[in-house]
């Protein structure tokens, strides 16, 4: 039994891991990539055929985690995608919706790539390769046993995240062997508004956990509720246009959500709002039909006949041209999507608003490292926006408490649901995020690891699970001696690479604290070890 890290290793976006048991391949999660590079790295080969996959399981909707499954398919998969029932219907919207974008982004790429004499370009997949994907999905409900192959059982548990989210208990069994494997998948906030908080799992003798906030802290819920009223306000007070880029899935309803509660209090006048995307319909009214799944807040607004998502003045946008007649509104309030701003009507609206000191930029997700977003949220004053240079002068503003991701408590809480002691692998959040988690866990005294890209891991049925009860010390994971030389091999090639890029005429200052810091952590673990013998 063997588990591989193929994706969201010390990053955010390509979630992918690759699970062998008796034989039998599966991937949890195949998402997509966004940020710098993001095509060379969605359309890399696979190391296997996609023939070999048996099975696909879902954690969630969003892209980064499910983008490239319709890409696999185009390449040959067969097997069942499994998914809880509210994913699968998601999926049938984003994957669409993927599917335009990528024809729309493909046919501006080639107009440019002609006029330069160059090499025409074909999309990651089209609306036939979705069709064919979403033939395949296997919906699952929560908390159920589904075989999904022969000795590899899963069972979908509520992450809190989005609609339909889960963290997956995957049971493995090999001869006599029996190993079980937690994957977070993206967990929300332990005290959220659109859905309830994680459920707790306590069994694993193995557990990846998102690291997405691993070293942040969100504002409390009054906290962000007051900021991102004062945001709005005043950005009305100026006359000006609000831009909110917003995931279309569960941050643009927690948006409408709020904007209602602040016209049912009375402090914010009817207004134009644009909800300016083509799934966002669609999306809403998912949420509407699942509505018993979210929080209790959102239920009991409901259960008084109140639509949740639908503010005065609300226009859900749906063709080109209607976005473009929005470039002639001076004031209100537009929510589109990417939420990175890696592509979406997002981008135009940017392109027409940045400029104007009277407009307001309001960020309410996690920006990925070489994003648009990402480097609008760090102060870039001119940037390339769909091939015109654009001079930020709007004003610009993050808030953070809106995450559907959990902040470093509420990842730390999650973790110490756990009755067990199981080995914590943790992943899908950039090099410092996973590191502060990594520490957070092992002084609450959990074991844990940053697995690098590529690497395999070894999964053993180790008597990792705790027959005392809750709270009695337990020994950490035991870790085979061949496990910790593949990680001094892995780190003996990330020397020589450092040593080859380094140059010497390099300014060393943002590099030698990273350095001493490395030096000061392997320092500890030869000392551990010199004690151990």
């Amino acid at each position: 039994m063997e588990i591989k890290f193929l994706g969201a290793t010390q990053e955010v976006t390509g979630s992918n891991y690759l699970v062998e048991c008796d034989g039998r391949k599966f991937f949890v999660d195949y998402g997509i990539y966004q940020g710098r590079d993001d095509d060379r790295k969605n359309k890399e080969e696979l190391f296997l055929s996609p023939s070999e996959i048996e099975a696909v399981v879902l954690t969630h909707a969003h892209m980064d985690h499910s983008g490239r499954v319709p890409f696999l398919v185009k390449r040959g998969f067969k097997g069942k995608i499994w998914a809880t029932k509210p994913t699968c219907e998601l999926l049938n919207v984003l994957w669409h919706d993927s599917a335009h974008l990528m024809k729309e982004e493909t046919a501006w790429k080639n107009r440019k790539n002609s006029r330069k004499g160059l090499p025409l370009e074909e999309p990651l997949y089209d609306a036939m390769d979705v069709e064919d994907a979403l033939k395949l999905l296997s919906p699952i409900e929560y908390e159920t046993e589904n075989e999904i192959l022969p000795g590899v059982e899963i069972r979908a548990h509520n992450a809190g995240h989005i609609l339909g989210s889960s963290a997956l208990s995957i049971t493995l069994k090999e001869g006599d062997k029996e190993v079980c494997l937690v994957s977070s998948g993206d967990l929300g906030q332990m005290e959220s508004i659109m859905e309830p908080a994680p459920a707790p799992i306590k069994k694993a003798h193995y557990a990846l956990i998102e690291s997405t906030y691993g070293n942040r802290k969100h504002k409390g819920l009054a906290d962000t509720r007051a900021e991102f009223r004062s945001v709005v306000l005043k950005a009305l007070k100026d006359k000006g246009k609000v831009l909110i880029p917003s995931f279309v899935i569960d941050r643009a309803q927690r948006i409408l959500y709020e904007l209602l509660l602040m016209q049912e209090d009375g402090s914010l006048p009817e207004l134009p709002i644009f909800f300016d995307s083509p799934m966002g319909v669609k999306a809403t009214e998912l949420y509407r039909r699942y509505s018993g799944t979210l929080s209790d807040e959102v239920q009991r607004f409901a259960a008084k006949g109140r639509d949740p998502f639908a503010p005065l003045g609300l226009t859900y946008v749906s063709s080109p041209d209607e976005s473009r007649k929005i470039n002639a509104v001076d004031f209100g309030i537009v929510i589109a999507g990417s939420g990175m701003c890696t592509g979406g009507r997002i981008v135009h609206h940017l392109k027409h608003c940045l400029w104007n000191p009277k407009n307001h930029v309001i960020f309410v997700g996690y920006q990925g490292y070489g994003t648009l977003g990402r480097r609008i949220v760090d102060g870039a004053t001119e940037l390339r926006i769909a091939g015109e240079d654009v001079a930020i002068a709007a004003q610009v503003h993050t808030i953070g408490g809106f995450s559907a991701h959990g902040d470093c408590d509420d990842l730390l809480a999650w973790a110490k649901n756990f009755e067990t002691n199981p080995l914590f692998f943790v992943v899908h959040g950039e090099r410092m995020a996973s590191h502060a988690l990594a520490t957070n866990l092992q002084q609450a005294g959990i074991c844990s690891m940053i697995p690098t890209k590529g690497q395999p891991f070894q999964l053993l049925a180790k008597s990792v699970l705790k027959d005392e009860a809750p709270g009695v010390t337990v020994p950490e994971v035991e870790v085979e001696e061949t496990e910790a030389v593949l990680v001094l091999n892995v780190l003996s090639r990330l020397l020589e690479e450092l040593r080859c890029n380094l140059k010497s005429d390099m300014k060393m200052e943002g590099i030698m604290p990273l350095l001493t810091s490395s030096r000061t952590l392997l320092e500890m673990a030869g000392d551990k070890a010199k004690k151990m013998k």
